[in-house]
């Protein structure tokens, strides 16, 4: 037996004999300590002692030494030295020792063997608390939370590790709901959580999202005196900031003793997802040890304000910092690239693609597609399609990609020539159809999909309510909220925007509002914000669309360049110039947002309203971009109104310049001519008017 019982070989070649420490224990002592090596700690070092007395047999076997034995073999994942230990203790008697027990339930967990676990557990004479952990973990780390469920609910005692083991399993597996649940059944029976339960509990509550639900977990944080452990402080920081509270993510950040590279990223990422990418380079800078991570997190927040060009720097910067580039991170790239049209250098990370080999992923392969189609080369697009592999998310880049470029036709072509169709496939067909003005036939092919089992989620939602509101069809949007709701699709930010879009533009404002309140509080992005306010704007409530905005400033969520061309709208409708001045002015300077051609329209309506055509006019002049028909469009109109010939006749010639046959501009001129009692020169341009055919198409409107 105790030949049998001799260590593997590799244990031999790990640690010095045991004879010669024990030989040479006085020399140690005589060692300065400052000097004296320290006792070896290693499991292999306690498993040589164990084998080396049994085989001297100068030691009985005991309880102790045959736990600390199976403890290293955990350590070790060494099966078969704990199988055999296990035998020693059959041998021994010892075997029914409760410690020993939980011991080998150990083993056999840390080294995967769950059922050899089980067995050991069920052969115990009495249920104890602490074999009830070591199975539930053991449960917990394969995955099998049925089977770990019910065990914890027949452990005698369920103490913090219980707990912790539970909800740390449900929270991974991304079942958030029952982790929360059995949290409180925690709190419910008096068990004080530790900081490895409340990381699990706040990683649950991210999922869940609500900055309520942060402030609430992160107020225990603080009771139970947890704020200074790192694993607890970094989830706050992640849950903050998928909240879009940024500035509450960097007090907590900014309060931390210590931070491992886990924290830097995460608020990294947090800065990246919010859009505040000069933030995110400040911080990326002070990053002490940088990983991939890191340079894929500043990379992907470049990339989501459009600035390619700096997401390429910081991509060479990587390559030169000796970091080689996932397949994950060349994807966003040639994926911002097509955002961009930047055909060449896509075409430069097709060649890396192809090169390094990742063009046998599917998911690259369908990037490379949708990149090229993004580009306006649909005939490479094309080609890329029928070169690789035709998976199904080919065929939806390539669905995307004509429906990108207008060809709805031959999207529904090849669409029908699919073998197979998931909810993408329908989807980019409804959106095809309603971005092409075409609502009967997105509600016509939402209605098929239904019919063929294939459930639509929260983007077809959005294409849906988009279609309707469209179409102005009020009792269709109240049909496609009552589906959403019936069917618990989730309201995500832009579900609920288009919700609150569709209601405002189907003339039922109070609906809208309805919505609004509902998930004002659950809003993590700026997009329902936007829909409320421009809907109120629309609706000429005027008042209220200002206070909403009002209240978004006073949250942590940010204004982007559409909430200001809401409040710009409703200062228009209400003839509020110097509001709207001072919103288009601190639209830079508080918000460092620049006003796009848009913005620049509603100024030039708000002056031209209000009378001030000549500032309206040299407003144009200053504009760092062109401006459009609309403008032009727009400031004709106000000299209309106001009787202004002069800046009308500049108005109509630019207008002109820009679309010769633009005939509502030379009625408009026209009449301008006749209020000024200048016949003359009104006959002139009605003559130019039939002379060239032109047309004012009559105003129309679906709603009934």
């Amino acid at each position: 037996m105790i030949n049998a019982l001799r260590p593997s070989s590799f244990l031999h070649s790990l640690i010095p004999s045991p004879s010669i420490l024990i030989s040479n224990r006085k020399w140690v002592s005589t060692i300065p300590r400052k000097n004296q090596p320290p006792l070896p700690d290693r499991p292999e070092y306690h498993l040589r002692l164990f084998f080396h007395a049994r085989e001297n047999q100068k030691y009985p076997t005991s309880e102790f030494a045959l736990v600390s034995a199976l403890k290293s073999c955990s350590s070790l994942v060494a099966i078969f030295l704990g199988e055999q230990i296990h035998s020693l203790a059959f041998k021994s008697g010892l075997n029914s020792n409760i410690f020993i027990q939980n011991s080998l339930i150990n083993l056999y967990v840390k080294c995967g063997r769950i059922d050899a676990a089980r067995s050991m557990f069920d052969s115990c004479s009495r249920l104890d608390y602490a074999s009830c952990n070591i199975m539930i973990a053991g449960y917990v780390k394969l995955g099998q939370l049925e089977d770990a469920r019910q065990l914890f609910d027949i452990t005698p005692i369920r103490n913090c590790v219980s707990f912790t083991s539970m909800i740390m399993g449900l929270a991974q597996n991304d079942r958030s709901i029952e982790a929360l649940e059995v949290f409180k059944e925690m709190l419910a029976a008096g068990v004080t959580p530790n900081e490895v339960t409340l990381g699990s509990v706040i990683s649950a509550y991210s999922h869940l999202g609500g900055i309520q639900n942060g402030r609430m977990i992160h107020a225990m944080v603080i009771k139970l005196g947890l704020e200074a452990f790192n694993l607890v402080s970094t989830n706050l920081v992640h849950i903050y900031s998928i909240c879009s509270s940024i500035g509450a993510a960097k007090v907590i950040f900014d309060e931390m003793p210590e931070r491992n590279i886990v924290t830097w990223n995460v608020m990294l990422n947090g800065y990246s997802k919010a859009g505040l990418v000069d933030l995110a380079r400040d911080l990326f800078e002070k990053i002490p040890m940088r990983d991939l991570v890191s340079w894929g997190t500043i990379i992907d927040g470049c990339i989501r304000v459009g600035r390619l060009g700096e997401a390429l720097a910081m991509y060479r910067e990587m390559l030169c910092a000796g970091l080689g580039p996932s397949a994950v991170m060349i994807v966003d790239l040639v994926s911002a690239c097509g955002q961009s049209a930047a055909i060449d250098k896509g075409q430069q990370f097709h060649g890396i693609i192809i090169k390094t080999g990742l063009d046998c992923y599917e998911f690259v392969q369908s990037t490379i597609i949708h990149f090229y189609a993004a580009c306006w080369k649909i005939d490479l697009a094309c080609l890329q399609f029928g070169l690789g592999s035709k998976d199904i998310s080919s065929w939806n880049a390539f669905i995307a990609g004509l429906v990108r470029n207008g060809m709805i036709d031959s999207a529904r072509q090849i669409f029908n020539e699919m073998p197979e169709r998931d909810v993408f496939s329908w989807t980019s067909m409804i959106s095809g159809y309603t971005q092409t003005g075409q609502p009967h036939l997105a509600l016509e092919v939402f209605h098929e999909m239904v019919a063929s089992g294939i459930e639509p989620n929260e983007i077809t939602m959005v294409s849906i309510l988009s279609a309707i509101a469209t179409s102005g069809t009020l009792k269709q949007g109240r049909w496609a909220h009552d589906y959403i709701c019936n069917n618990s699709i989730p309201l995500i930010n832009n579900l609920s925007a288009g919700l609150i879009d569709m209601y405002a533009k189907c003339g039922s404002i109070n609906n809208a509002l309805e919505v609004f309140y509902q998930i004002r509080d659950k809003a993590a992005s700026v997009s329902p914000w936007n829909a409320i306010i421009c809907g109120l704007a629309m609706h000429g409530h005027v008042d209220m669309s200002l206070r909403v905005f009002s209240d978004l400033q006073m949250t942590d969520i940010i204004p982007n360049s559409i909430t200001f061309i809401g409040v710009l709208s409703a200062c228009c409708h209400a003839g509020l110039v110097e509001v709207g001045e001072r919103y288009f002015k601190c639209m830079k300077s508080e918000y460092n947002i620049d006003p796009n051609i848009k913005h620049y329209g509603c100024i030039v309506d708000l002056l031209g309203r209000s009378g001030r055509l000549e500032e309206a006019e040299k407003l144009i002049a200053s504009m760092p971009m062109k401006a459009d028909v609309v403008i032009w469009g727009t400031l004709l109109a106000s000299c209309r109104t106001h009787g202004n010939v002069e800046i009308g006749e500049r108005a109509a010639e630019s207008l002109a310049r820009l679309e010769p046959t633009h005939g509502a501009g030379k009625v408009l001129l026209s009449n301008i001519y006749a209020d000024a009692g200048r016949w003359e020169d009104a006959i002139l341009v009605r003559r130019v008017i039939k002379s060239h055919k032109m047309k004012k198409l009559p105003g129309c409107s679906f709603v009934v």
